[in-house]
């Protein structure tokens, strides 16, 4: 490293952007700890060749060939990059560390040819799309399921980050998928699309993932699909947009010795969802998304081409006198949601059934359902009519359910009341409520808890319980745990918030004479000997080969090594400095 580049660049990092540095710290891997006091401190730490070796491994094949032949006029996105990671200057000149970096580098591993974007378009090597459609098939079920199965209990979540055992093994024992890596994948598959989200030691449904659960068939995996697309790294991109060929994502960042595991993983997860083959092209559907990218990735052409590998989905069911519903087929999935409100789900194949009980039902009630609503609803889906034992049911359930109210009285407490006192007198001695401490008032009970905490302690000791708001009337309340919704953060320059604030606290008036004084400390502090130029009295500049051994007070002390004599030179009088 030169000192001229350190200074250089210390000088180019004050004029950024708060977030153009993080940004960039970030990308170097420093840590927020890191005792940096001005921007010479960062510079020369950003020049050392550990930092550069890091930025250098996380290069595309592209950026690495317009640094190595200095093609950086012609490709404006490779020079952008390559500045924003302090690689070169403003004028895409290499700072020296970077040249020995590249060139030690470049002889210890030299790195793969450009990335060949051009697709395979071989007549006779066509993608298996019938086998891609029922992989994808397969893949929205099961991931809908997990979907709906964290909506009422989240997943655990390890340190790692992955899913936890005892809930990888509960999604197989039900059913939803055969074995743990299909259930790591899809949940790899959520979270890289947002529709779970990792929060703290728990995996949480967000409300995209809400949204998506009432999505059609076909939407549901042209969201996931698009959003898998729109986040993979740059350099799978294409400069025309698309993306390129899968088969060159292993040559897409040539020193990163973990990438290609990482393209393989990705390549795996797209098979996964029916982007592409057992062999790893593109499926009909996808093949465009892959060769120019242009407007959305999968136009409805495509997308009609994966709905008819399909089966096709059913709209009605069979309702039958067992208190059983039986899909002849895929259930559309709005309308499977709906059912599952109010019935459980007792097997799941493209014929499911459905089982309807007295909880299912309040809590079909207790979700805000009504007797009206769950009839007309079964009326219209059913091929085979209401049955009367169904019909009866709805009717007992819906009876009683309500005869507890839960809501906020005058006093800003939670009042629980009934027409019925004996049940009154029951919900006040249930050991399974001590934790509200209910406690006797007039005509009802009162806690000091919430009212909606009130309300599912009670609806989970199944008492037939509705929540009411301050004039009375019913409101429905929704238990379901999501993911907060994202902002729009700026997670670097929070991560390096005080890092930032202390270099910009950093005095920045005069350039020069700070790194002067930093260029003599560092000798003193080394007993270097140095070339010292100084401006005379007269004008003319004189030259002094001194070893430094102490600078205090605006004077620079050291042996002059012509002369072998002590010299104490003026700071102010000190033009500049070199190595002897």
């Amino acid at each position: 490293m030169t000192g001229s580049d350190a200074r250089a660049l210390a000088q180019h990092l004050v004029q950024r952007s708060d977030d153009a540095l993080a940004t960039l710290f970030s990308a170097r891997q420093v840590s927020p700890t890191v005792a940096w006091n001005d921007a010479f401190d960062a510079a020369e730490a950003l020049l050392e060749p550990s930092s550069i070796e890091r930025a250098l491994r996380g290069l595309t094949s592209g950026e690495i060939s317009a640094l190595a032949d200095a093609a950086l006029d012609t490709d404006d996105a490779a020079r952008s990059r390559l500045q924003q990671l302090a690689l070169v200057d403003e004028q895409g000149m290499m700072y020296e560390a970077v040249s020995s970096a590249l060139t030690a580098l470049t002889a210890a591993s030299t790195p793969a040819a450009d990335v060949d974007e051009a697709e395979d378009t071989d007549a006779a090597a066509r993608p298996d799309d019938a086998a891609a459609a029922e992989r994808a098939f397969s893949s929205l079920g099961s991931l809908g399921d997990i979907l709906h199965a964290a909506l009422t209990h989240p997943f655990g979540r390890i340190g790692s980050g992955a899913l936890g055992a005892a809930d990888r093994r509960r999604l197989m024992e039900d059913g939803i998928v055969d074995d743990g890596a299909t259930a790591d994948d899809l949940v790899k598959i959520a979270e890289r699309t947002g529709l779970l989200s990792g929060q703290d030691k728990s995996w949480l449904v967000t409300p995209a993932g809400v949204q998506w659960l009432h999505s059609d068939t076909i939407a549901r995996w042209s969201a996931v699909a698009t959003a898998f697309l729109e986040g993979l790294p740059r350099g799978l991109r294409r400069p025309t947009g698309g993306w390129i060929a899968p088969a060159a994502w292993a040559q897409a960042y040539p020193w990163d010795v973990l990438w290609p595991e990482t393209a393989a993983d990705l390549r795996g997860l797209l098979r996964r969802w029916g982007v592409l083959d057992d062999a790893g092209r593109p499926t009909s559907w996808a093949r465009g998304a892959f060769l120019d990218g242009a407007g959305s990735p999968f136009p409805a052409a495509a997308l009609d081409t994966l709905a008819r590998l399909l089966p096709s989905e059913v709209d009605r069911v069979y309702l039958q006198n067992d208190l059983t519903a039986i899909a002849p087929g895929p259930l559309s999935p709005h309308l499977d949601m709906r059912l599952r409100s109010m019935a459980r789900r007792e097997s799941r194949a493209q014929a499911s059934s459905y089982r309807f009980t007295t909880e299912s039902i309040a809590d079909a009630l207790t979700a805000g359902e009504s007797a009206e609503s769950l009839r007309a609803f079964l009326t219209e889906l059913s091929l085979t009519g209401l049955p009367q034992p169904l019909a009866y049911e709805i009717e007992r359930t819906s009876r009683t359910h309500g005869m507890v109210r839960v809501g906020p009285d005058d006093e800003g407490r939670t009042r629980v009341w009934s027409d019925d006192e004996a049940l009154l007198r029951t919900l006040a001695v249930d050991q399974a409520l001590r934790p509200l401490g209910l406690v006797q008032d007039a005509d009802g009970l009162v806690t000091r808890s919430g009212a909606d905490t009130a309300f599912w302690m009670i609806a989970d000791a199944r008492y037939p319980v509705v929540a009411v708001d301050a004039d009375g009337q019913r409101r429905r309340l929704d238990r379901h745990r999501l993911a907060p919704t994202p902002t729009e953060p700026s997670p670097d320059r929070d991560t390096y918030a005080a890092l930032l604030a202390r270099l910009r606290a950093a005095p920045t008036d005069d350039a020069d004479a700070a790194w002067l004084g930093r260029e003599l400390d560092h000798a003193v502090k080394a007993r270097a000997t140095i070339v010292v130029a100084v401006r005379m009295p007269d004008g003319t500049e004189r030259e002094f080969t001194i070893e430094a051994t102490g600078l205090g007070g605006g004077r620079l002390r050291g042996l002059d090594r012509t002369v072998d004599v002590e010299r104490t030179l003026p700071v102010s009088s000190i033009s500049g400095i070199r190595p002897l």
